[in-house]
């Protein structure tokens, strides 16, 4: 079995599974989605020799990198925690029974989670480590709910973990985009890479690194038109995951 790098993404799909509970129009709905979605990452981040576990649900529906447990999620106190019952201006956009919390959780979001799990532990057992690249994009100027409302947002942001991230890691990414003609943000705008919960704080052979592109790059914002930059930014990203993966 060959070494494969684990690329999670888990905001790329705009698909709503289940319906119940939405308050708003069909038109409301496809504006969150529009704004939120981290457009095309699926397609930035593909790779054909390593293991990607893609989330099959929009975040609005789920977000599998959300805790679980809205008292741990610092973003459940803006009605947006794993199941998010506010849009990013406030507007309450759904009701959650605790039935249908436990439906969602059970049927998709730890479905998701054990799909990465299962992933990381098949490269622990053939190679005694794994290395998670948590893939995704931002935009270009800050949210409404975003913790971190600075202007000035870099190219590609790093996100780490003080425990899971060795700083060879990230001194590689910086490197590589610095030496690519980009600004880099660590854990800036956002902060944090995905661990399966059962290794987090416990395995340092499971190590995780995220990275995230500015959709000024690769996008015509708003819209989630790809812009002439698209194919370049795609090439940057490739090379990236090729030369980590030389690297681990």
């Amino acid at each position: 079995m060959k070494h494969q790098l684990i690329l999670h993404i888990p905001h790329s799909s705009t698909r709503i599974p289940i319906r119940e509970g939405f308050i708003v129009s069909k038109k409301e709905l496809e504006e969150e989605i529009l704004k939120l979605t981290d457009w095309h990452t699926e397609d930035l981040f593909h790779s054909d020799e390593d293991d990607m576990i893609i989330a099959d649900f929009s975040r609005i529906f789920c977000d599998a990198e959300r805790f679980a447990d809205d008292s741990q999620e610092i973003m459940s106190q803006f009605g947006m925690g794993v199941l998010y019952e506010n849009s990013d201006d406030g507007e309450v956009i759904r009701t959650i029974s605790p039935a249908l919390r436990e439906r969602i959780l059970q049927g998709y979001y730890w479905r998701h989670h054990q799909k990465l799990s299962q992933s990381v532990n098949q490269q622990l057992k053939s190679f005694d480590k794994a290395l998670i690249i948590d893939c995704h994009s931002f935009p270009s100027t800050p949210l409404i709910r975003d913790l971190h409302k600075k202007l000035n947002r870099p190219d590609f942001n790093i996100g780490t973990d003080s425990f899971h991230t060795p700083q060879k890691l990230i001194d590689i990414a910086v490197a590589y985009f610095e030496k690519a003609g980009y600004t880099v943000g660590i854990d800036n705008p956002y902060k944090g890479t995905i661990v399966p919960i059962e290794h987090y704080n416990k395995k340092q052979n499971v190590q995780s690194l995220m990275l995230e592109i500015n959709r000024k790059l690769y996008m015509d914002e708003p819209s989630n038109v790809k812009s002439d930059g698209y194919e370049k930014i795609k090439k940057v990203t490739q090379n990236f995951i090729r030369e980590l993966k030389n690297c681990f």
